[in-house]
């Protein structure tokens, strides 16, 4: 089975969200985060923000990734540059994209959009009238 691809934060609640979606759910066995993971957070070195006091998943969460467990900390997917969040959210669904599929949407909304445009053309002709 296909796994819950996922985009959120990175701490100890956006992890946890993994967990607690597959048991409530029941339609996947499991998730695979795209973004934002830890070994992105170093790449990117993106700034930390101050973490949720009195979390009780925070100290599971320090000891896991080294961190201090006496200061909560937390990455914001936001954080990174819209180009290149973009740019990771589309490399992570382009293998399961059926371009045939994408190819006749993209066809039939251009033609919706044609359609749109000649009616809208003669709404405006039909309104000005004679003169």
């Amino acid at each position: 089975m296909t796994p819950q691809r996922m985009v959120g934060d990175f701490d100890c609640s956006g992890e946890d969200i993994e967990r607690d979606w597959v048991a409530r759910t029941g339609c996947w066995s499991r998730t695979e985060r795209v973004l934002l993971t830890y070994d992105q957070v170093r790449a990117y070195e993106l700034p930390a923000t101050k973490g949720k006091q009195g979390d009780p998943r925070w100290p599971a969460f320090a000891d896991r990734y080294g961190f201090d467990p006496r200061r909560p900390v937390q990455w914001e997917v936001e954080a990174l540059e819209p180009a290149e969040l973009q740019r990771l959210v589309l490399a992570a669904v382009d293998p399961y994209i059926d371009r045939d599929v994408l190819a006749r949407q993209v066809a039939r909304e251009e033609a919706q959009r044609r359609a749109l445009e000649e009616f809208v053309g003669r709404w405006g002709a039909a309104s000005e009238g004679p003169s």
